[in-house]
């Protein structure tokens, strides 16, 4: 009798997990960080080994840390939007090249042309584990204390800069919408 019933009592433990599973968005992976300094770094910069680039370079400013890679078709999708937001100078953007090839990702940038103030070149993934990366693209919000304001995965477009970040910055540098 009980091997008859431990199959239903499995699937009924198991409807509420696949209920709280359906309301969640799917592009929404939360960040352990969100509310806390992040995580403390230094990499070799990607177009320049012979230099570092990393958190105490963005200290004490709001900025943007992009995760990104030539592999990455979404990073293709929101480069024309990284560099729009680069040319108003209005925040840092900081890249991270996360587990690719660094004569490809040079290429990328010296074609495609360059959004950051400095990618670092993070071949085995290392940091972007250590930021909870789960692919790339993904964005963090950093606030001049370090702390991060907000995550986003996915490629950044105009809709969700207006929407997720613009708040965020403002709030962060006490204006008012």
């Amino acid at each position: 009798m009980l091997r008859y019933l431990a199959p239903i009592i499995v699937f009924a433990i198991m409807i509420p997990v696949f209920l709280i599973g359906l309301n969640r968005d799917p592009t929404e992976l939360p960040s352990p960080y969100i509310g806390k300094t992040g995580p403390q770094f230094e990499l070799p910069r990607l177009l320049d080994a012979q230099q570092t680039v990393g958190s105490a370079d963005y200290a004490g400013n709001i900025a943007l840390i992009n995760v990104w890679a030539t592999w990455c078709v979404g990073c293709r999708q929101e480069h024309g939007f990284l560099l729009k937001l680069a040319a108003k100078n209005d925040l840092s953007i900081y890249g991270i090249n996360w587990r690719d090839r660094r004569e490809d990702a040079v290429s990328w940038l010296d074609q495609l042309g360059n959004p950051y103030v400095a990618s670092g070149f993070d071949a085995d993934g290392r940091v972007g584990i250590d930021w909870g990366v789960y692919g790339a693209p993904e964005t963090f919000l950093i606030d001049a204390d370090g702390t991060v304001l907000y995550k986003h995965i996915s490629p950044l477009n105009q809709a969700v800069w207006d929407e997720e970040f613009v708040p965020r910055i403002q709030a962060a540098r006490g204006e008012s919408r």
